[in-house]
């Protein structure tokens, strides 16, 4: 029951933070979940928010699921305020958004994975975990050379070429692979 409860807290935040971003994007109300739409952050949250919300509604999240989500989840935390937070000086809403979709519920969704989720996970699901980013990648080229808008720097094919943005990919996926593999580690001392 009580992760239940948590699930549902974590999904509420998630939800509130992503309204948040909403509504301090300066585009027309039409153009603004397509934009949205453009980050990995952003689908991201959407999928932990949706996820956690499944649970508080007695899904039973399986392992492989969880760890991917936490991976994913962590990833966004860890480039955001190791890269991309220097980027800008978000104010007022726009900094309680971005600290929500960055910093809050990543940590809230390690805290909930960390008490309630199955943490029966092996090798196996390595390559899996990977899947998620690597078509997070692909799109985001694929939609940028449509569009002209490339939502993070190190994807922007337009400054960087397209060799050097496969390079930028390979090096994240191997970021995704080992936190996947210290992850695995982790949880087979626990056991």
């Amino acid at each position: 029951m009580l992760s239940r409860i948590v699930a549902l807290l974590i999904g509420v935040l998630a939800l509130a933070a992503l309204r948040g971003q909403y509504d301090v994007i300066q585009e027309p109300p039409d153009q603004k979940l397509w934009l949205m739409a453009g980050y990995f952050t952003v689908l991201t949250n959407l999928l932990v928010g949706a996820s956690m919300l499944a649970v508080a509604w007695r899904w039973s999240m399986p392992a492989r699921v969880a760890a991917g989500l936490l991976i994913a989840i962590v990833m966004v935390g860890l480039m955001y305020h190791l890269v991309l937070a220097a980027l800008w000086q978000p104010q007022g809403l726009a900094w309680w958004a971005d600290q929500g979709l960055h910093t809050f519920v990543p940590l809230a969704f390690a805290g909930w994975w960390l008490a309630f989720a199955d943490k029966q996970i092996g090798w196996r699901d390595l390559p899996l975990w990977l899947i998620w980013p690597l078509g997070y990648g692909v799109y985001a080229i694929i939609r940028g050379a449509m569009t002209g808008f490339w939502p993070y720097p190190f994807v922007n094919v337009d400054a960087l070429g397209l060799a050097q943005v496969a390079v930028n990919l390979a090096g994240l996926l191997a970021m995704f692979a080992v936190l996947g593999a210290g992850l695995i580690g982790v949880t087979r001392l626990v056991r």
